[in-house]
């Protein structure tokens, strides 16, 4: 398992880490808004709001 997996700041929520930590990552890498971060993850198989997403990057 990763670093990231175990990291206790992912626990009780309903996306793996992974997931969590890839909205995350293109969000703050890239010059996309919530809604396009949505878009990609949807595009994807995942469903995901962008409120959702914009709590994670608050809280990562």
């Amino acid at each position: 398992m990763s670093e990231v997996a175990r990291d206790p700041l992912y626990r009780r929520h309903r996306f793996p880490a992974g997931i969590i930590a890839h909205a995350v990552w293109l969000y703050f890498r890239f010059p996309l808004s919530l809604r396009m971060v949505e878009d990609m993850l949807a595009a994807r198989g995942i469903i995901v709001t962008h409120q959702t997403i914009r709590s994670w990057a608050e809280k990562f």
